[in-house]
């Protein structure tokens, strides 16, 4: 969205700086957003072998979006899983990646493909 190879420790451009508005930095994230790009991308997007997102109830506009991006999925019928669960952006991190995407990982990475993308 902004890489910035010169500012650690995340390398990153925020959209707030000192407390002041980024305007390029919105810019640039605006133009990026999944919602905004969705479209273009979206033969890309069927190829993947998972897709799986979520999102925290109390994060009203994550979740707001991951709705929309769930029902444009839906529209063009690429599997996926959404799952809204009950708190915010960064709370139940560690319950979360160790219930959900660490086993969402074990079952959908492979190392062992064959021609054509498809699991041995």
């Amino acid at each position: 969205m902004s890489p910035n190879p010169t500012n650690a420790p995340f390398f990153l451009d925020l959209p707030v700086k000192d407390g002041q508005p980024q305007p390029l930095v919105t810019a640039k994230w605006a133009a990026n957003a999944p919602l905004a790009t969705l479209d273009q991308y979206i033969g890309n997007i069927k190829q993947l072998h998972a897709l799986a997102f979520d999102a925290g109830s109390k994060d009203a506009s994550i979740a707001a979006n991951n709705k929309i991006l769930d029902g444009i999925l839906t529209t063009y019928q690429i599997p996926h899983t959404y799952e809204e669960y009950d708190g915010d952006h960064i709370n139940r991190i560690a319950e979360r990646i160790e219930q959900k995407m660490l086993p969402f990982f074990t079952t959908n990475l492979s190392t062992e493909m064959v021609k054509g993308g498809k699991k041995k």
